[in-house]
């Protein structure tokens, strides 16, 4: 427009001295320089001689003509210039207009298919603000192309698919999974098989659920594996096994710093790597499933409250499920009155204390049942009766260098006794071998807990990590990743928490963005906790009593022919198998263990990680060892020792795509 003002400027400028020229004698207001109109007579004399104006002489325009067009001019480009003005402002409100369309449409993910769906773009004539959904969400501000905004809420998909295979010295007939405290001595025959498995089954699942309201952050998560098997699941050919579920909780983070979660969740004892959040757990980054030796952990559901300080101190009180776990051994030949040698009771004045007891066979406890399938629980499934919740406080500091946690637990266990008492009007029966009535019987309660330690730095730019975890008390071996027991019981069929300590240290190199280095070293020891029988010579009930027969373990025995009766009918767990597949079970071998012992080294390698996800390779070695509390020994052979133990050796490898 600008260049077309300019044109019409100078057409008119090189026009205007044409058109004034044209202005003739004859025009009404034609120039001074014509015979004026007044003069009406002439003078006797002759007239001067009047010089004829020359026709071909162009006239000259008047000041006022000259004017007169220069205002035309000036008003034709004022009005030029108004309308450039208007155009440029509908052009920049147009131009804003699309821009913030473009916006909007880029934040947008996915809109509602429903009858309330969200504009995805601004109304021509309203703001573009007024059309732009709320840009809340779990980052306080619009999600990430990878998540979902619906309705309000923002839906975050996550988990990674995996290929993976282990392969181990000696056979467990086990997934990628690693049992720790069933490594096999050297009289099972499963000691001199190795195994390799493949697996697809660690494949995980997971979503997000977030909505930002003004005081709080509300939503929850889910995620789930498929390392569980159901009665139709076989490795033959469909591989078809079950989902698991790992983490389902709701959450509700105020502003205030408060945040609430309830559901099943890592338990707070877990160490994380910034403040109490849930899914910032430290985790081992190894390929096993059951992460390594001396790694306290549990997912079980419970109810959590956290209060963030500065985002410096976190404290964190939890109330979550209990599970107790028990072995217990003892000598079925009995006595009648006596005493026996306990730990220090709460009645007790000077320890150690004596107690008299009647009933001293293996049948005199009742802890729990199998599940009941009409209770939606595992049939073949150990279920105490559990008379409270486990507590769980914690404390994390951040100073500015480094990550610190301490917590501590405290857990209830009970159990029924049963007495070996006469009937009412009668005498006991002579030994008391066994329990004839449940006369007298009643419940026993016992405490355990421990208390706990984290810490975690990132060294040398961050491209190292060293942590280091300890935990220790009474009744926590079902925490540690070995599996131990919480407790044992007593000759009188009073429960025993048993001592249980649980160590990691953990170093972690990140040389370059690409590539993850780790290294692990683990333990967890299981205390002797022995009791004398009344009547006995010697240590001989409870865990890893002296006494203990330990002098078979290195005597292999042939497998069992097929279900049957008797010892033949199934496996320990009650699940019947097939000529074959049923090894033998190791006579006089009872092998309590001591400690697990384990070192591990691996990678992880990306091969590229950014919008599209993440590809990447990982491989894992480890060493565990398993040693048992000494029994009885053999007279001769190898099991003189009468101390069995078992050294493992295993190697991962995995191959994931991860979500972004």
């Amino acid at each position: 427009m600008r260049v077309l003002a300019m044109c019409i400027v100078a057409l008119g400028l090189v026009v205007s001295p044409a058109l004034a020229g044209t202005a003739g004698s004859g025009d009404k207001d034609g120039p001074a320089s014509t015979t004026s109109a007044t003069t009406t007579a002439q003078p006797a004399t002759a007239p001067p001689a009047v010089a004829k104006p020359d026709p071909a002489a162009k006239p000259e325009p008047s000041n006022s003509e000259v004017a007169a067009e220069l205002q035309q001019l000036r008003d034709l480009l004022e009005a030029q210039s108004k309308q450039l003005q208007e155009q440029q402002q509908k052009m920049q409100l147009l131009e804003d207009q699309l821009n913030a369309s473009s916006a909007a449409r880029e934040n947008i993910v996915a809109a509602p298919a429903t009858a309330d769906a969200v504009a995805i773009g601004p109304v021509i004539g309203v703001p573009a603000s007024a059309n732009v959904p709320n840009a809340d969400s779990s980052q306080d501000k619009m999600g990430p192309p990878t998540s979902i905004e619906f309705k309000g809420i923002t839906l975050t998909p996550g988990g990674f698919l995996a290929a993976e295979t282990v392969w181990r010295q000696k056979g467990l007939a086990s997934d990628i999974n690693t049992p720790f405290n069933n490594a096999p001595f050297d009289g099972s025959s499963n000691a001199h098989l190795s195994e390799f498995q493949a697996s697809g089954r660690q494949s995980r699942i997971s979503l997000l659920v977030e909505g930002k309201l003004d005081t709080v952050k509300i939503g929850g998560y889910y995620e789930m594996d498929f390392l569980s098997a159901g009665v139709t699941s076989n490795p033959n050919q469909s591989n078809s096994y079950t989902m698991r579920q790992r983490q389902l909780f709701a959450q509700a983070a105020f502003t205030n710093g408060i945040t609430v979660t309830g559901g099943q969740q890592w338990s707070l004892l877990t160490e994380t790597t910034k403040g109490m959040d849930n899914r910032s757990e430290a985790l081992p980054q190894t390929i096993d499933p059951n992460y390594h030796i001396g790694f306290s952990w549990a997912r079980q559901e419970g109810i959590r409250f956290t209060k963030d300080f500065g985002n410096k101190v976190w404290l964190g009180f939890s109330i979550e499920e209990p599970q107790a776990t028990i072995t217990v051994h003892g000598n079925p030949t009995a006595v009648s009155g006596g005493t026996v040698i306990t730990e220090p009771d709460t009645a007790c004045a000077a320890p150690p204390c004596t107690v008299t007891v009647n009933a001293v066979t293996s049948n005199n406890f009742l802890l729990g049942a199998f599940g009941a399938t009409g209770g939606l629980f595992n049939p073949i499934g150990n279920y105490p009766y559990n008379p409270s919740p486990d507590f769980i406080v914690k404390a994390v500091f951040e100073p500015g260098f480094g990550h610190y946690e301490i917590f501590g637990v405290l857990s209830d266990f009970r159990d029924r006794v049963f007495p070996c008492v006469p009937l009412s009007g009668t005498t006991a029966p002579a030994g008391c071998s066994a329990i004839t009535s449940a006369a007298g019987a009643f419940n026993d309660n016992r405490q355990g807990g421990g208390i706990g330690a984290n810490a975690r730095w990132a060294l040398f730019a961050k491209h190292v990590d060293l942590g280091f975890h300890f935990f220790g008390g009474d009744g926590i071996g079902r925490y540690g990743s070995g599996g131990l027991s919480d407790a044992t019981v007593r000759p009188d069929g009073e429960l025993a928490p048993i001592h249980n300590f649980q160590s990691l240290g953990t170093l972690q190199f990140h040389p370059t963005p690409k590539l993850d280095i780790n290294l692990n070293v683990g333990g967890e020891f299981e205390e002797r906790t022995a009791f004398v029988k009344s009547g006995t010579a010697g240590p001989n009930e409870g865990y890893g009593y002296a006494l203990l027969n330990n002098s078979g373990c290195w005597t292999e025995t042939l497998p069992i022919a097929a279900p049957g009766t008797g010892s033949n009918l199934g496996t320990p767990t009650g699940v019947a198998g097939s000529t074959g597949f049923i090894p033998g079970a190791l006579a006089n071998c009872t092998g309590d263990t001591r400690n697990l012992l384990e070192g591990s080294i691996g990678f992880w390698y990306r091969f590229y990680k950014g919008p599209k996800g993440t590809i990447q390779y990982g491989m894992q070695y480890s060493n565990y060892i398993r040693n048992t509390w000494k029994g009885v020994a053999a007279t001769t052979g190898l099991g003189t020792s009468g101390q069995p133990h078992s050294d493992e050796n295993m190697v991962f490898t995995s191959f994931r795509y991860v979500l972004p």
